[in-house]
């Protein structure tokens, strides 16, 4: 069985998970909350295990609000699919699935029909990303590329996207 719940990711100078969206949550040893390795410039990712407080919409508006950043949330569902909602500063927003395969399946879709919104998804992340004051080298057909994956496990899918969006590279913080 894989992971399911919640991937925030974020920009702050402070870990994301003091938002008081967040009502005080700590990282724990347990594997409830814990962060991801770092990125320059204040980007992180945390990850709840089934801890999630509240809609998914109103969390990453919250944590737009508290960083003034861009930020992005996955739900994931065993580690099989997720779906991606971007937001940044004034509102623009995003939505995009990863895994096509397995989310045509969830929502009785047609594969194609998800396809078919990779190039606008994939255009409006990248837009996402642009604003924040990253992506200028990227190109949407990389960025359409990892959309269409089919990785075993949609997080690291994920963590590649944001890769692919110019991010800067994660870095372990004990090297």
């Amino acid at each position: 069985m894989g992971f399911s719940g919640e991937l925030v990711f974020g920009r702050s100078e402070r870990p994301l998970i003091d938002a008081p969206v967040f009502g005080g949550a700590q990282e724990d040893d347990e594997g409830g909350i814990t962060a991801w390795w770092p990125r320059p410039g204040g980007w992180q990712m945390w990850q709840f295990h089934g801890t999630f407080p509240g809609r998914a919409e109103d969390v990453l508006r919250a944590v737009v609000e508290w960083t003034g950043a861009p930020a992005c949330l996955a739900s994931v569902h065993d580690s099989d699919v997720a779906l991606l909602s971007g937001l940044e500063p004034g509102g623009d927003e995003w939505d995009a699935w990863l895994n096509l395969r397995i989310a045509a399946g969830m929502l009785d879709r047609p594969l194609a029909e998800l396809d078919a919104s990779v190039p606008a998804d994939a255009r409006r992340a990248l837009a996402w990303a642009r604003s924040a004051g990253v992506g200028d080298g990227a190109a949407a057909t990389a960025i359409e590329e990892v959309m269409r994956s089919h990785e075993t496990f949609v997080e690291e899918l994920f963590d590649a996207l944001l890769d692919r969006l110019g991010f800067p590279a994660a870095v372990d913080p004990e090297a």
